[in-house]
């Protein structure tokens, strides 16, 4: 099947809220931590997010949230990325994603709680077989880069049956 990268698919999430976001991807309520979409495109996700600065975000542990939890903002950047892929290809609903590897991260800050800018969550994929996506990822505020890395997504997976 042919995908129409330049669709308006891109250019219709730009700008799209926090509401438009959980209808896509498998993270709700408090748990869905991204805000807003800032640009989108066949290889890139850019969003924002001001989940860090709630103190009932459910990723802190006593109070505060560390920054290995960017990870997380990341992972939901690529989910949503994944279901607009899946959505030019034709499919009523993204099929499952899991993070399987992340690797080279590096962490420029102990921890997001303590931030008072909004955090923007950029991913690239750098390459993507219909099996499998690899993505480039950054979190960063005002300019300061927070962290950084790569992860491996597995696509169309289920789960394993116990």
């Amino acid at each position: 099947m042919t995908v129409n990268f330049s669709s308006d698919v891109w250019a219709s999430a730009a700008g799209q809220p926090r509401d438009w976001i959980a209808a896509r991807i498998p993270h709700q309520g408090l748990m869905c931590l991204l805000d807003h979409v800032v640009l989108a495109s066949a290889q890139e996700m850019v969003c924002t997010s001001k989940s860090h600065c709630l103190p009932n975000n459910p990723m802190r542990i006593d109070g505060m949230l560390g920054a290995a939890c960017g990870i997380e903002y990341a992972a939901q950047a690529m989910a949503l990325h994944g279901a607009l892929m899946a959505e030019l290809r034709g499919a009523e609903r993204s099929s499952k994603g899991f993070l399987i590897n992340v690797r080279n991260v590096s962490l420029h800050v102990d921890r997001l709680d303590d931030l008072s800018e909004d955090l923007t969550v950029s991913t690239r994929c750098e390459a993507d077989n219909g099996d499998h996506c690899v993505y480039e990822f950054k979190l960063s505020a005002a300019e300061r880069v927070l962290l950084q890395g790569r992860a491996m997504v597995m696509l169309n997976a289920s789960l394993p049956t116990v």
